[in-house]
């Protein structure tokens, strides 16, 4: 939508300097969510209406600013709005806590996402688990088979299975549904061998075009489009953490929080560091 087509410089500017000092924050533990007030309810969802007839709105919460509610529209951003409607400001709300911000809409988002993700099934999955169940983690991955930096995070399979880190492929065709990519994922998909045909195209090499009716690979996209995936590779944890981009198997187990033997981290490193000097 056009309303929410444009953040100014400084928005995005603030984005970067949070995102680069989140980590550090500690996570408390949320208080229940106080009711928003029926007849505030209805006077936002007035005004949004008669200004954008169109526009769903997911939920009306009370926010962490007074006077202010986080208006969660439907496959949209959160926005913040007055209590009569009349205004509202678009981004993300931080807390500026010790050690660095909190991304308060982030965390927000995580328990929408893993609800979504909680509803597809495994078998609906391109999977490749470690020998030693259970795994230690799962991650939902994603994937484009003509993107660079998702063949590069294929490699890496191997390496996190090792970890003990199961890898969920789920389709993100980035061209779109009908694209050469889409064909060529959606083979993966209806291939008998769906392992093979997935490293197979990861490694540029040909399969058998074969979309066949019925394959997930339209709905995973969609999907992967209301949980905030902009583009390939994007990983989500179970608990529903967005990481886009690629990791290395060492870096992505650090992340998830996975203790690592460190004979296993010391060769992990070495081939880490051959790897980035070709």
């Amino acid at each position: 939508m056009k309303v929410f087509a444009s953040l100014s410089t400084i928005t995005a500017a603030l984005l970067m300097l949070a995102v680069s000092s989140l980590s550090t924050a500690q996570e408390q533990a949320d208080p229940a969510p106080a009711a928003v007030p029926a007849e505030v309810s209805s006077a936002i969802r007035a005004s949004f209406k008669a200004s954008r007839p169109g526009l769903g709105l997911q939920s009306i919460m009370v926010s962490e600013i007074d006077g202010l509610y986080a208006v969660q529209v439907a496959n949209g951003p959160v926005l913040y709005s007055t209590a009569d409607g009349k205004y509202f400001v678009l981004g993300d709300l931080y807390q500026a806590a010790p050690g660095g911000f909190i991304n308060l809409a982030e965390k927000a988002r995580e328990g929408g996402r893993a609800e979504l993700m909680a509803t597809l099934k495994t078998e609906d999955m391109i999977i490749f688990a470690p020998e030693q169940q259970p795994a230690k983690a799962a991650i939902m991955v994603f994937t484009d088979v003509d993107c660079f930096y998702c063949q590069k995070l294929h490699q890496e399979v191997p390496d996190l299975n090792r970890l003990g880190i199961e890898v969920r492929y789920l389709a993100y065709p980035r061209a779109g549904i009908g694209s050469d990519s889409y064909k060529k994922i959606a083979s993966a998909w209806c291939a008998a061998d769906k392992q093979t045909a997935m490293t197979k195209l990861k490694t540029r090499q040909r399969i058998p075009t074969n979309v066949c009716p019925g394959n997930p690979v339209e709905a995973q996209f969609k999907l992967g489009q209301q949980v905030g995936v902009s583009g390939t590779p994007a990983l989500v944890t179970t608990e529903g953490r967005l990481m886009p981009g690629y990791m290395p198997a060492l870096q992505l187990a650090s992340a998830l929080g996975i203790a690592v033997e460190p004979a296993l981290a010391a060769e992990l490193q070495k081939k880490q560091a051959a790897a980035n000097k070709k």
